[in-house]
């Protein structure tokens, strides 16, 4: 004989309350792991984007290095170049008595810095997009199946109460059936709070190589070559760019 509990004797047996807590809880859990996915695959596209930043380095020309950084419109590690690229000729034609805006003072570096940091700094909110969505499901989901136990239990007491019945056997199986909600809120906020946390540490990665890479476009549009930040090599030595096969 089939047993009369379950997931679906929960949700044949609730009522309106537990019905919406258990679609509330479904639908945290596909938007968690929707937003894991999306934000993976994004964080695993710039990872093999970071890679390119040393070819772009041993490149004849920057037009060259633009090149084997990708042509994806979202690369921000060719964002970061073309900002840099941008922001050295903006500087180069401040001498034109037609320009008289105010950042126009601002020298060579300190603009390069400015108009790199903006670009960290829109690439650092898209990649956090949705990771408030995570926090919020890992934090509210395990209350939130509190609730439908809560609600469940009560129902339950009552239910018992008006049949007159407190017998383990009638006891065990309603009650059981109410602490299935606390199992799927805490099913619900685990991966989420897991993916969280993965994707912190994933988006951490990627805007160190920013960093990196801005550092160094930062010398080369200031100074007209890299700065050498490799093992062996002495602070402050500058490369080059490679100008030749």
């Amino acid at each position: 004989m089939e047993s009369q509990f379950g997931l679906l004797s929960v949700w044949t047996q609730g009522d309106w309350v537990i019905k919406a807590v258990a679609l509330l809880l479904l639908g945290m859990s596909l938007a968690s792991w929707i937003v894991i996915i999306i934000k993976a695959l994004d964080i695993i596209v710039c990872k093999r984007l970071a890679r390119s930043t040393e070819d772009f380095w041993h490149s004849v020309d920057f037009a060259e290095g633009l090149a084997k950084l990708g042509a994806q419109a979202d690369n921000p590690f060719r964002q970061l170049a073309m900002e840099g690229r941008d922001a050295a000729a903006h500087v180069g034609q401040k001498d034109d008595p037609a320009r008289t805006e105010l950042h126009d003072a601002l020298d060579l570096s300190d603009w390069v810095t400015r108009c790199l940091r903006n670009s960290i700094d829109n690439t650092t909110a898209r990649l956090q997009t949705g990771l408030a969505v995570l926090a919020s499901v890992g934090s509210t989901a395990p209350f939130v199946g509190l609730f439908g136990t809560v609600w469940g239990i009560y129902h339950a007491l009552m239910g018992i109460g008006a049949a007159g019945q407190a017998t383990i056997d009638k006891v065990a199986g309603p009650i059981g059936e109410a602490l299935i909600m606390t199992a799927l809120g805490l099913a619900v906020a685990i991966p989420a709070v897991l993916g969280y946390n993965a994707l912190v540490r994933g988006n951490k990665f990627i805007l160190t190589k920013l960093n990196r890479f801005a550092h160094d476009l930062h010398a080369y549009f200031v100074t007209g070559a890299r700065v050498n930040s490799g093992n062996g090599g002495s602070n402050g030595k500058v490369v080059p760019m490679k100008r030749g096969v």
